[in-house]
């Protein structure tokens, strides 16, 4: 039992145990810690006591709640919720009767002292409980239990009890009892500080829990609010809430918004603006270097500035200044709030046309200081400027005088090197568009002419205005302007050198006039005149003759002095209004007109500036957006799938205010809709469908028109490509019903000429109709009569487009059948009797006599579209075959000489190259040619599907047969017997494939080409065509020859065999692009279909990669491409010839390289194991390329390296790889490369356990140069000591070497050479200059030789021996050497010249001569 409460006080501790200690006689000590057990009888007591003596009972108590904080861990949980009931009665009863006796004016001090004590120990207890409870919950929290075991919602169920409902009324409570006036329990003074933290400490711990900030504790945190607002208004908390924010801000990065919020409250409704700068420059003065080490404290400082700015910007703005040094800091998350705050001020506050001056200098200070950071050193924070700058200009807030400053930066930074700073300045850009006051159509063109009218206009106005000005100025003016001159004058007559005063007597010719007023108005006409010296000598004349009469008088004080005189009378002619009035009036004057039209002109001059002014800035503007879109159009093919996403965006914005070039930006997204990534294709869905699907107009029929307009004109000039991509995005558009009847409806209309249309809109019009019929085939098939009626008409050889299209649309049914849900169906054919083969086949006979250039084409369609859908397309091609040759020979036969000689073969007829019509046999090729690939194609593809139909379709119904014939008695061993059978069927299904596909395999090796078929009659003359091409000259039908022979050999392997030592002779020496375009081509395809055949012969097909023509290159690389993404060839050394498209003049070819490697580096490690090949081919000096040109291919390949062990083993290979380079320029690139990669600390480990390889290389400059600059990267990223002293360590090897080699180069060399009779060495730049010469030599494959040769083509004979030489030179070398496989391979010299050399012939060998030109004749 304590003494009484007036004999001591009880003293806060600032901890628990310090209630153990004594501190003086006067201050109360805790007597005793009650064991557990003993807490809930004790607590009982307590609360009896509480009902006979109130909230004093404590004063006797509070050793049992002290020892229940105690063991509060160990506690049973319903003694626990007892005590917090049971102290929040007491401190609500102690409340309660608080606030009658603080207005008891006799309140005796020992009163006094108990009630304070009291006070103390409720208080003491109660918050202690509060934050028993909150860690207790947030442990509870983590582990996902209570303490107990039990979950949260069954503790909740069980006792009633939740710690978080309990909050808010308990803080409520406290909250009340700091409304008292307290301060007469301490005697009238200030509440101790140590009371008012006991308090408030319970808030801050609750703050403190994450969860606080949700949605349903809302109510929890107004009372927290509520409850230091009174903490801060009454008892000077303002310093101790200060440190403790911005300590939990430091902490715990939750709170940014909840300190925001009650901060924001405090200063708008308690009036605590104080609070606003004392935290801002708590967190100003922080340090820039703490701040930088600090990123969890750093965020929440910079989110709570954010979010205190968006909520109170004016009482911020006002405490700025102690924030801006932050701007200069190192942390950029403490640049970003600062700028985020300063945006928000202008937003808010320094917005709008009626801002005062200081508040406008302060908003052009704000908006310099974020123009400035748009180039910040940081990303992050360029990126943050750029959303703030899209913020104010969609709201409208940027002055438009700025506006062109920022699109400026905002275009330059499309360049930036971050992902995320690209994607915020397109942002940016479409906001700019979005939100401009100038126009809502955007064209340079249609600006500039307004623009350029409008100039003249005001430059008109301007002439027409200061001619006006002029005449408005005074007399006075005008007199002030003209006195020096006159006086000049004056003094001059007056005191006249010798000789001048006689001359000046014989021009006098001036006489004065009859009165004093006429003459006063000729010697002002005569000032006006600039006449100086006549208006004088008049004016001295009248001054004598009109003595005393005005003007011409004076006062007695110039009399002495004439000069002063003269002057005095002629300003007084000049400047007197009412002489003036009274002389001028008869003469012409500009000043006299309207003030009122003078005021009105100075107007209309202001609007006129002000319009000029306005189309400057659009134009100015439009042509910022313009160059924008060629950037941006860049970006659709990043790797970054949002920076794609905001271009495509971009690009529609710009459509829609009708930037003329966005046009090709439009076309540009189209390839895009065949993305992998679904985000992208959904994008450019969305784009076109905004773009297209949604036009203006009043009616159904109204918007028909502008879509089908719009499609039109995306399609003008449209590449084969583009429109293969529109056509997936119409079907796509089709199969969603997102085309309106109305639309397919004028499109027939417009092929059918029903509704008035060119030839163009005609043929684009059944182009839209294919592209539909693609997602909805019943388009074409419900109106096939329609098509064949008017698409293949008797005019359609007057355009072959126009029918090559509709067979394009027709061929879309032949998928329109295909089986869905795995059932077997027919697929859909039509009779050979149908009206659409028939019409076919006259259109294309009829057109074979004709020379057309879209004959060719069209006939391919034809022939694929009755192989697609004719039953027996064989037999109808066949006849359209012996048409178009029986014409062919009517034609041979109608020249004259022809039948002379019978016995002549057809190689000697006179003049049978140059007589018959070189189209005929152009034609007969191609149609040979075609009809031979797609018969093949017929075979494998629907042949082959057939046969398979109709076997599974037999195995069905005998399936269906055993199962209805099973008996009962098996119905137990049913399931067993099933699954046998289907295994069984299984393994017949497989043999049944091969045996169907060896089938058709047999047909295609031996009949289709056999004597006794119509195919085997063209070979001879296919052949003939190609191994004489000086005879057939003709470009068409060289490369129609080549096409056929290549399709030919995809055929048979036999006759690919046999001829592809042909095909490979004429890709190489062919002087025709387009021959060796076809034939690279066609090796493509017998690459897929015959691969181990063509595999021999693959370093040709990389030779075509050098190829002098631009058309064949890039046709190369995109067969090549093919080729090596679908495995069909061995990506070897050569491979490098693909880099080497890397520095290709021609740009397209540079993104078709690009591609490549880009695709390439999905494949695993591809171009890591391809790298030291690439390197050691191209810093070759004899088949190499140019240093520059080789540092800007491994540029491109490097930064496919990312992985930190392909870093380390490249470094490695790369320094032993000095051992076995050549030359100086070698060295150079190999050190080169090394700079390239992302050194780590392993790589320079690597590096420096192959120091050796390297060492004595390090005299060259360049090399020695490369090293450091590696090395010197690495010392910038690292932070380890010992990772430091390496590079260190390194350096000094590598400047120890570089020195050592530098002596020893200084000795001369020439000595040297003339002793050992050797040659001296050439400088690098010359060597480079030679080499050079020399790779331009190889590289021509078409030399003059080869062009006039005219002998037969050189058989390749085997290369076998490559390996046998490679094994010789490494059992020959002495010592081992890092070798690679480039270095085991013919250099490229060798293996890509154009002469087929005797060890370039596969194994396989079949010597063919060409007929020569000479032996025809």
């Amino acid at each position: 039992m304590p003494p009484p409460s007036s004999s001591w006080e009880f003293h806060l501790p600032l901890s628990p145990d310090d209630l153990l200690r004594s501190g003086g006689p006067a201050q109360y000590v805790v007597q005793e810690v009650l064991p557990v057990g003993q807490l809930a009888g004790l607590l009982a007591e307590f609360q009896g006591a509480f009902r006979m003596q109130g909230p004093l009972a404590i004063l006797q108590h509070f050793d049992t709640l002290y020892s229940l904080l105690h063991h509060f861990r160990s506690a049973p949980a319903a003694v626990k919720e007892d005590a917090l009931e049971l102290m929040m009665k007491v401190v609500s009863r102690h409340s309660s009767d608080l606030s009658s006796i603080l207005d008891d004016l006799d309140l005796s001090p020992s009163e006094c002292t108990t009630h304070l004590n009291a006070l103390k120990m409720n208080c003491y207890v109660l918050t202690h409980l509060v934050e028993a409870f909150e860690m207790d919950s947030c442990k509870s929290g983590l582990a996902g239990v209570d303490p107990n075991g039990k979950s949260k919602k069954s503790r909740t169920m069980g006792s009633g009890f939740c710690w978080e409902d309990e909050r808010q009324p308990l803080i409520q409570l406290l909250t009340q009892l700091l409304q008292l006036d307290l301060r007469r329990l301490w005697c009238g003074l200030v509440v101790e500080e140590e009371f008012i933290s006991l308090v408030t400490s319970s808030c801050y711990r609750i703050l403190e829990k994450p969860s606080i900030s949700h949605q349903k504790h809302r109510a929890t945190r107004e009372a927290v609010t509520r409850l230091l607002a009174v903490a801060l208004t009454h008892y000077n908390h303002m310093l101790s809430a200060t440190l403790k924010i911005t300590q939990m801000l430091q902490h715990f990065e939750h709170v940014a918004p909840v300190f925001a919020g009650a901060v924001s409250l405090w200063a708008t409704e308690y009036g605590m603006k104080s609070m606003v700068g004392e935290l801002l420059r708590e967190i100003g003065q922080k340090c820039p270097q703490d701040l930088t080490r600090d990123a969890s404290g750093v965020k929440g400082y910079a989110a709570f500035l954010a979010e205190l700015a968006e909520q109170i910007p004016a009482i911020v703005l006002s405490n700025m200044s102690v924030l801006l040094h932050h701007l200069d800091g190192e942390s950029y998350v403490m640049r970003n709030a600062t700028l985020t705050a300063m945006a928000e001020m202008l937003l808010q506050v320094l917005s709008g046309d009626q801002l005062e001056g200081a508040a406008r200098d302060t908003r052009d200070q704000f908006l310099d200081t974020l123009q400035a950071h748009l180039c910040d050193v940081n990303g992050f924070v360029r990126s943050r400027v750029l959303q703030l700058f899209t913020r104010i200009v969609q709201q409208k807030a940027l002055p438009l005088a700025r506006f062109q400053a920022v699109v400026a930066v905002a275009v330059g930074r499309l360049q930036d090197k971050s992902v995320t700073v690209v994607k915020n300045a397109i942002q940016l850009l479409a906001a700019f568009l979005s939100n401009n006051p100038f126009s809502c159509k955007l064209s340079c063109a249609d600006l500039a002419e307004p623009l350029k009218k409008e100039m003249q206009k005001l430059q008109e106005m301007r002439d027409k205005c200061t001619a006006a000005t002029a005449a408005l100025i005074t007399p006075a003016e005008e007199w002030e302007a003209m006195e020096p001159e006159v006086r000049a004058t004056v003094h001059q007559l007056l005191h006249p050198v010798q000789g001048e005063n006689e001359e000046g007597e014989e021009e006098e010719t001036l006489e004065v006039e009859q009165t004093a007023l006429s003459t006063a108005e000729h010697i002002i006409q005569l000032l006006r005149k600039l006449n100086y010296k006549d208006a004088v000598q008049l004016t001295q004349k009248a001054v004598s003759r009109f003595q005393g009469i005005e003007p011409f008088t004076s006062s007695s004080e110039l009399e002495g002095d004439e000069e002063t005189m003269i002057l005095g009378i002629l300003r007084t002619l000049y400047t007197d209004s009412h002489l003036e009035n009274n002389i001028q009036q008869p003469l012409p004057s500009g000043g006299n007109e309207d003030p009122v039209i003078e005021k009105q002109l100075q107007s209309e001059l202001v609007k006129q500036e002000m319009l000029v002014q306005y189309l400057q800035d659009a134009h100015i503007f439009a042509m910022k957006i313009t160059e924008a879109l060629s950037l941006v159009s860049r970006m659709m093919y990043e790797s970054s799938v949002s920076v794609v996403q905001e271009a495509i965006e971009f690009f529609v914005t710009v459509s829609q205010f009708g930037v003329p070039q966005a046009l090709l930006g439009v076309r540009r997204m189209l390839p895009l809709i065949w993305s992998k990534e679904p985000g992208i294709r959904e994008t450019v869905l969305s784009a076109y469908r905004r773009l297209y699907l949604s036009p203006s107009g009043d009616s159904e029929r109204a918007r028909a028109q502008s879509l089908v307009q719009s499609l039109f004109l995306l399609m003008t000039d449209a590449s084969l490509e583009t429109i293969q991509c529109l056509g997936e995005i119409i079907s796509e558009f089709m199969q969603k019903e997102e085309i309106k009847p109305s639309v397919v409806q004028l499109l027939w209309e417009q092929f059918t000429e029903k509704v008035q249309c060119s030839s163009l809109e005609r043929r684009a019009a059944i182009m839209l109709l294919g592209m539909m019929a693609r997602g909805k085939p019943e388009i074409v098939g419900s109106n096939l009569d329609v098509l064949v009626m008017t698409g293949l008409d008797e005019k359609v050889m007057g355009d072959y487009r126009l029918a090559q299209e509709v067979c394009s649309a027709i061929s879309k049914l032949a998928n329109s059948n295909k089986p869905a849900g795995g059932k077997n169906c027919a697929p859909f054919r039509l009779p050979q009797t149908h009206l659409l083969f028939g019409r076919l086949s006259e259109v294309v006979t009829e057109g074979f006599a004709q020379p057309n250039a879209l004959w060719i084409p069209f006939m391919e369609s034809a022939v694929t579209l009755i192989y697609q859908l004719a039953e027996g397309p064989d037999e109808i091609c066949a006849q359209i075959l012996q048409c178009c040759s029986q014409q062919a020979l009517e034609k041979l036969q109608e020249l004259p000489g022809v039948g002379a000689e019978p016995g002549t073969p057809p190689s000697s007829v006179p003049g049978g190259a140059e007589t018959l019509p070189t189209f005929l046999l152009t034609h007969l090729i191609s149609l040979v040619g075609n009809v031979a690939l797609q018969q093949v194609v017929h075979l494998e593809r629907a042949v082959s599907a057939e046969l398979r139909r109709r076997r599974v379709l037999g195995e069905e119904q005998e399936a269906k047969k055993h199962v209805g014939s099973s008996t009962k008695e098996k119905s137990a061993k049913g399931i067993e017997n099933e699954t046998t059978m289907e295994e069984e069927l299984g393994l017949v299904g497989a043999s049944a494939d091969d045996t169907e596909a060896e089938l058709v395999r047999n047909i295609c090796e031996t009949e289709l080409l056999d004597g006794k078929q119509l195919l085997s009659a063209f070979i001879p003359l296919v052949l003939k065509i190609c191994n004489n091409p000086g005879l057939y000259s003709d470009p068409a039908l060289s490369a129609a020859a080549a096409l056929a022979l290549g399709k030919l050999c995809m055929v048979s392997t036999q006759f690919c065999d046999s001829q592809l030592r042909l095909l490979f002779t004429m890709l190489e020496k062919s002087t025709l692009p387009g021959v060796r375009s076809n034939l690279m081509i066609a090796a493509g395809d017998l690459a897929i279909r015959f691969p181990n055949l063509v595999e021999p012969w693959t370093p040709h097909l990389y030779a075509r990669l050098r190829d002098p023509c631009k058309r064949v290159r890039q046709t190369a690389g995109l067969v090549m491409t093919h080729l090596i993404l679908k495995d069909m060839v061995k990506v070897k050394g050569q491979v490098s010839e693909m880099a080497a498209l890397l520095i290709d003049p021609e740009e397209e070819i540079v993104g078709l390289a690009r591609n490549f490697f880009s695709e390439l580096s999905n494949k695993g490690n591809a171009i890591y194991n391809l790298l030291p090949d690439i390197i050691s081919r191209l810093s070759d000096p004899d088949g190499g390329v140019e240093e520059e040109a080789f540092r800007t291919i491994m540029r491109q390949l490097f930064s496919y390296i990312t992985k930190e062990k392909q870093t380390e083993s490249l470094v490695e290979k790369l320094c032993q790889r000095f051992r076995t380079a050549r030359t100086e320029r070698q060295y150079r690139d190999l050190s080169h490369c090394l700079t390239l990669l992302p050194l780590s600390e392993r790589g320079l480990r690597k590096m420096q356990d192959n120091f050796d390889c390297f060492a004595d290389k390090l005299h060259d400059q360049a090399v020695y140069t490369s090293f450091i600059a590696a090395v010197s990267r690495l010392r910038r990223s690292v932070t380890k000591l010992e990772t430091k002293a390496l590079i260190e360590e390194m350096e000094q090897k590598l400047h120890a070497c570089h020195n050592r080699g530098m002596d020893s180069t200084e000795i001369p060399m020439e000595p040297l050479c003339k002793e050992e009779g050797k040659t001296p060495l050439l400088e690098p730049g010359k060597k480079r200059q030679v080499a050079v010469s020399d790779r331009r030599r190889h590289r021509r494959p078409l030399g003059t030789a080869n062009r006039h040769e005219d002998s037969s083509f050189v058989t390749p004979q085997p290369r076998a021996s490559r390996r046998c030489r490679g094994a010789a030179q490494r059992q020959s070398s002495q010592k081992p050497v890092i070798t690679f496989s480039s270095d085991e391979e013919n250099s490229p010299e060798d293996d890509l010249y154009a002469e087929l050399t005797e060890d370039e012939t596969p194994s396989k060998v079949t010597p063919i001569s060409r007929a020569s030109a000479r032996r025809a004749l």
